[in-house]
């Protein structure tokens, strides 16, 4: 029986006639850690609005525990046990961060105030500053009370974009222990970064996608340790 939780296979996508991913093929599996590397415009963000569904596949299927969901509307997708994680816009400014956790269980039927308790609990800086607007945060603070904000319809599979993006090298340290502690939660992560080198090394496998395909694939460290990989993608 497949490990695989979520699976795209021979994907094309884009955004009105550009394509931009082409014949695509990736999977995630249970408790995995995967990253997408490559350079601007390879399709990276895209992959994971694909598999969120604010993109329909032109061709291929998006698989999530056997299921092909792609094509669904993203809000039944959070339902199925997917949470997603923008690059930006990802936390409302305006609201307290209470209350953007609680946004993020609208569509929870019970358990909300437990599961909120349990994020408080992981996420310390969180609990203190409870009652505090979102746009008070810093730019790593930001970035817990997404994840946050995604953990609290408990996903299976969590699809973070650029978790570092804008932040200071210590901040975005930070954040990456967080994207870990998040793992070890269980709940796999396919993740997009544009430190490649980072991203890798707190990841199990990666994807070098390029020009909307995968160009390599492989374990965290085969990448990392392939001299063509990181010549061409890592700046080596």
């Amino acid at each position: 029986m497949s490990d695989h939780v979520l699976s795209l296979s021979g994907v094309d996508s884009g955004y009105g006639e550009v394509q931009v991913l082409d014949d695509l093929t990736m999977h995630l599996d249970a408790g995995e850690i995967v990253c997408l590397v490559g350079p601007n415009g390879a399709g990276k963000s895209t992959v994971l609005k694909t598999a969120f569904g604010l993109l329909t596949p032109w061709e291929g299927t998006v698989d999530f525990h056997g299921r092909d969901i792609g094509g669904m509307a993203p809000e039944d997708i959070v339902r199925e046990g997917i949470g997603y994680v923008p690059q930006t816009d990802n936390v409302f400014g305006s609201l307290t961060i209470d209350e953007n956790l609680r946004m993020g269980g609208v569509a929870r039927s019970e358990g909300l105030d437990e599961v909120i308790g349990n994020l408080y609990e992981r996420f310390p800086i969180l609990d203190e500053k409870r009652g505090a607007k979102a746009r008070t945060l810093s730019g790593g603070q930001r970035q817990v009370l997404a994840f946050a904000r995604a953990l609290v319809m408990e996903p299976d599979v969590l699809l973070i974009d650029e978790p570092s993006a804008g932040l200071a090298p210590n901040t975005a340290d930070e954040v990456f222990e967080d994207v870990v502690a998040v793992n070890e939660l269980d709940t796999a992560i396919l993740m997009v970064e544009q430190n490649a080198t980072k991203g890798l090394n707190i990841s199990d496998r990666g994807y070098v996608l390029d020009q909307g395909t995968v160009a390599y694939e492989g374990t965290a460290d085969g990448l990392l340790d392939n001299e063509e990989v990181s010549k061409l993608y890592l700046g080596g």
